[in-house]
């Protein structure tokens, strides 16, 4: 593919010289002549009004700066004989270099235009480890990047609480019975004003919390230490190494004089932390709730080997985050993040999208909308079936991997895009990932002596190979929109309010109710957090009578949808 793009776009060496000839006499009569050939007649109209308009004493000015320039006038050639000359030397160099000096232009000037969340990069890279901070307050159980930023990180909070009414609402009616005294939740989410609403919003109905990241570069450093001045302990920053992600979970977990009882995790590496390395917490514990389908498969494989000892909420497989986080999030949020690192025109672009579950379904709404050529790869024959009916083309990846101009993988497994893709991708293929985790992108056999990283933008690396091809891989194959932009209040408070219910509900069950199990949460609570979101659209929802519901067979009250119902 690198050399048909040679072939299409022109290098620097082929650039037309300028001509460096004198033009005099005939030769620029001539030429005259030619060029009033090529202009219309209105625009020829238009320049003889234009002069017939100037003044005797306008020409009289005219000739006397002309005359006035003419010793000027060998500097001038001068000068452009030199910049021919440079010129000409530029064009001696390699396309490739060329390339790549105008790359790194690029990627300085528009770094400023990025948001908060996503320039927070470019502060300092040092790691906060060794850097002891406290609060105004005296609180120095944290660690964070910068405590300063506290005051910004609350205007943040305080924006996000606006598009999150159900939480409020909860605050509200259940503030006062506290359900949750008593109760040490131990988190591991991504850290944005979303989830911080929700972490206060655990505080106050009766919760302590201790907080580290899922993602190493979702974290925004602002909301990070307004939680901190507000008396949560977090330890995340955005830009962690692998070596501090861990690090900071084991600070989470590892506080001698707090000890949780409930954990809330996005990804299962608490979870996963905690059983391997402190069993004895484990065993402790009232309940896990888990959003993300990495963290159930985990949950999933504990208790199929008899090692889960504490019940668990699967919340990822909850009506209210599939049908609406995974969903309408990622149809949102998916071309936010592609816009803020590459700029990029969506028109009559090449896509595939890996995966057509509820993610991938609204991955493929949103570019087939600003239209995008969109191409599905699935291993389930019935999401396949429904990429059909929708009109998009069932391939597999290998199949239409030459001529695509972006990949985005939404799966949730292991090296969906794997090396010998990445190999026979067109140069500038943009690469990236949607799913939790970053096992779906190949990214060990990228790591290799032949291959060369560039980074140009944060969250944006140009991996490239010997004959100067490179691919645009983002946010090092993490998750895009929560790496790479920011995503909408609203639905997230969906999500959030669906875990704080879990949470509740494992944690205030009489005992016997859960077992050592995985459970997903009552059908009725579900259609209870959808009940609190529906005044912000002025919704009002019809009443059955009783005499329906008795047809039905079902309470008017509800749940109105069995377990089984597909929504």
């Amino acid at each position: 593919m690198a050399e048909e793009i040679d072939q299409t776009l022109p290098q620097p060496d082929e650039y037309p010289e300028p001509c460096e000839d004198v033009v005099n006499g005939d030769e620029e009569e001539e030429n005259n002549k030619h060029q009033s050939v090529k202009c219309s007649p209105n625009l020829l109209q238009m320049l003889k009004a234009a002069e017939s308009r100037r003044t005797p004493q306008s020409r009289d000015r005219d000739r006397e700066e002309a005359s006035g320039t003419e010793e000027t006038e060998a500097q001038k050639t001068d000068m452009q004989i030199q910049f021919n000359d440079q010129k000409h030397e530029f064009n001696k160099r390699p396309a490739n270099t060329g390339r790549r000096s105008l790359s790194r232009s690029i990627s300085q000037s528009s770094t400023d235009s990025y948001s908060s969340a996503c320039s927070e990069s470019s502060e300092d890279e040092s790691s906060p480890r060794d850097k002891p901070q406290a609060t105004s307050k005296g609180l120095s159980d944290f660690c964070i990047k910068n405590i300063q930023q506290a005051e910004f990180g609350r205007r943040e909070i305080m924006i996000a609480e606006q598009e999150m009414p159900a939480l409020m609402i909860l605050r509200k009616r259940a503030g006062g019975e506290k359900p949750l005294a008593g109760a040490k939740v131990m988190g591991c989410t991504h850290i944005t004003p979303q989830t911080a609403v929700l972490m206060e919003t655990l505080s106050q109905l009766g919760a302590q919390c201790r907080w580290a990241a899922c993602n190493i570069f979702s974290t925004q450093n602002a909301v990070a230490a307004a939680l901190a001045e507000g008396g949560i302990s977090v330890f995340a920053w955005k830009g962690e190494s692998e070596d501090d992600f861990w690090w900071c979970i084991d600070r989470c977990v590892g506080a001698e004089s707090w000890q949780p009882n409930m954990i809330l995790d996005d990804g299962g590496d608490l979870t996963h932390w905690i059983q391997k390395k402190y069993p004895s917490i484990f065993k402790k514990l009232k309940g896990i709730v888990e959003e993300s389908v990495t963290g159930i498969y985990r949950l999933y494989q504990l208790s199929k080997a008899g090692r889960l000892c504490v019940p668990a909420m699967n919340v990822n497989d909850s009506v209210t985050k599939q049908k609406f986080d995974n969903l309408y999030c990622c149809k949102e949020s998916v071309l936010d993040g592609l816009k803020r690192t590459t700029d990029v025109m969506f028109g009559g672009k090449q896509v595939v999208v890996c995966g057509y579950g509820e993610v991938g379904k609204g991955c493929c709404a949103a570019l087939k909308a600003l239209g995008t050529v969109v191409n599905v790869t699935e291993a389930d024959p019935i999401c396949a079936l429904q990429a059909c009916m929708d009109g998009f083309r069932v391939m597999k990846l290998g199949e239409v991997v030459r001529q695509v101009d972006m990949v985005i993988t939404c799966t949730g497994n292991k090296n969906v895009v794997g090396r010998e893709h990445m190999d026979r991708m067109k140069n500038g293929c943009i690469v990236c990932n949607m799913g939790h985790s970053s096992t779906e992108i190949d990214l060990v056999s990228l790591r290799t002596a032949e291959l060369r990283w560039e980074r140009v933008r944060p969250q944006v690396d140009h991996v490239i190979w010997p004959d100067g091809r490179r691919i645009v891989l983002l946010a090092e194959g993490r998750l895009l929109n929560l790496s790479c932009s920011t995503v909408p209040s609203f639905v997230l408070s969906i999500t959030a309010t669906t875990q704080a219910l879990a949470l509740i509900e494992l944690y205030s069950a009489p005992e016997g109710r859960y077992k050592q199990d995985v459970y997903l949460l009552p059908k009725k609570m579900d259609e209870y957090v959808a009940s609190l979101h529906l005044p912000t659209f002025d919704a009002h929802l019809t009443e059955l009578t009783d005499e329906q519901g008795k047809y039905l067979g079902i309470s008017k009250h509800g749940p109105y949808k069995p377990n089984y119902y597909r929504y």
